[in-house]
């Protein structure tokens, strides 16, 4: 591994004092969410800046940054020239960490279209940024992520989307079936810097690591060649992102648990789910002034209180079947997306070779793999309608089936 040597030969230098609680105990985590394992130097709760930069953590973190791909931040530094810079310049790098004196680079602007519309703003900050957040959230997450609501499916260790569809599915079931469907107004660009940095501060005392996450909310966007101050937001793209939304949200989530409401919430997307819906006009009038509190903005265009068969919640919708039976199948908009994108990646156009055609759908497919658990199978979207090729046709058919070794398929023999 390119950065493996700089990090060993670096990160075992002297720093900050270890204290000598234990080391977090390691969970089943997936993509960016991944604990620290071996080589934590004591992981007092007043040490954790020397625990993020331990080699194997740093280590650690590289694979899931390399992993990740991702483009180059406003250095212009690939993953690999990270690498060959990092060989050089990261014992200075680690010890601007450790006396305080480091500025994160301010991150690169960049709009996506938005499915409904619209663009979404992304922050993409440099390789060595995201490296760094990365070695902090291997360390924050197992610490924090337990103290987080039950009803949280959101970006977390052992949880996914289609649990949170399920956990819903459920509660229809029982008979709450009006749904509270909030929205809020651009969440990731209205997060208030002060008071997300407090409700951090309960959960961590380590001074020097809250000080390096503040620095980082507030380095500000390159747009154009032109910095522009951020006072308030945390940009998505950064792999501390969906833990800090988590840290913000969690405090709504546990005021509905106090007044016994049955509610999923999956990042900024919260379903609250009553009997009446005299019941749902009185949950929305309270989520609005929880929401106030945190300076956040319910987005009234989006946000109904209506039966739940009739909205959709991360991609499904609720029917019922016979007997009252509640069913779940994929919604008419994200089959449609889903078609479209596998069109795209497939296209005989595109100039690519059919082994990269076929790992981009084994990066894109997983996701689709679990939809026979959540909705009822007739609802899924068959790949060997919409694929262009017909040996592309097989692989997708073979991944969406739950084959990764599609070596057998004539043409893919690479794999």
């Amino acid at each position: 591994m390119l950065l493996g040597s700089a990090v060993h030969q670096t990160l075992g230098q002297p720093g900050r004092k270890a204290g000598g609680r234990g080391e977090a105990k390691p969970e089943a985590l997936r993509d960016e969410a991944r604990p620290a394992r071996q080589g934590l130097e004591g992981s007092g709760r007043d040490d954790l800046l020397t625990q993020a930069l331990a080699s194997a953590n740093m280590v650690n973190a590289w694979k899931r940054v390399k992993a990740n791909r991702g483009s180059a931040g406003v250095d212009g530094r690939t993953i690999a020239e990270t690498a060959a810079y990092l060989r050089t310049h990261w014992p200075g790098i680690r010890e601007a960490l450790l006396n305080g004196s480091y500025r994160p680079e301010p991150v690169r602007r960049v709009q996506i279209p938005k499915a409904g519309g619209g663009m979404r703003e992304l922050g993409i900050p440099t390789v060595t940024d995201r490296l760094i957040q990365q070695a902090l959230l291997q360390v924050l997450q197992p610490m924090i992520d337990p103290t987080f609501s039950e009803h949280s499916f959101g970006f977390r260790p052992g949880r996914r989307a289609h649990d949170a569809v399920l956990t819903a599915r459920r509660y229809v079931q029982d008979g709450y079936r009006m749904v509270v469907d909030v929205d809020l107004e651009k969440f990731f660009d209205r997060v208030n810097h002060d008071i997300l940095m407090e409700r951090l501060s309960r959960r961590i005392d380590d001074k020097a690591v809250l000080r390096l996450i503040r620095r980082y909310l507030v380095a500000g966007i390159m747009d154009g060649g032109v910095v522009m101050q951020r006072y308030e937001g945390t940009p998505q793209g950064g792999p501390l992102s969906p833990l800090l939304a988590n840290v913000l949200l969690d405090e709504v989530d546990r005021a509905l648990e106090t007044r016994g409401h049955r509610f999923v919430r999956y990042a900024d997307d919260c379903n609250v789910y009553v009997r009446s819906r005299q019941a749902g006009e009185r949950v929305l009038n309270g989520l609005r002034r929880l929401y106030e509190r945190l300076h956040l903005k319910v987005n009234e265009a989006k946000t109904a209180v209506a039966p739940a068969s009739s909205r959709k919640f991360l991609g499904f919708s609720f029917w019922y079947g016979p007997g009252g039976q509640v069913k779940c199948r994929v919604a008419d908009k994200a089959k449609e997306t889903y078609k479209q994108r596998i069109r795209q990646l497939t296209r005989r156009s595109g100039g690519r070779s059919l082994p990269e055609v076929v790992e981009r759908l084994r990066t894109y497919m997983p996701g689709w793999k679990v939809l026979p658990a959540c909705a009822d199978a007739a609802s899924v979207p068959r790949t060997r309608r919409v694929v262009a090729s017909p040996v592309a046709c097989s692989a997708t058919q073979a991944l969406a089936s739950g084959y990764d070794d599609v070596s057998g398929i004539a043409g893919v023999g690479c794999f």
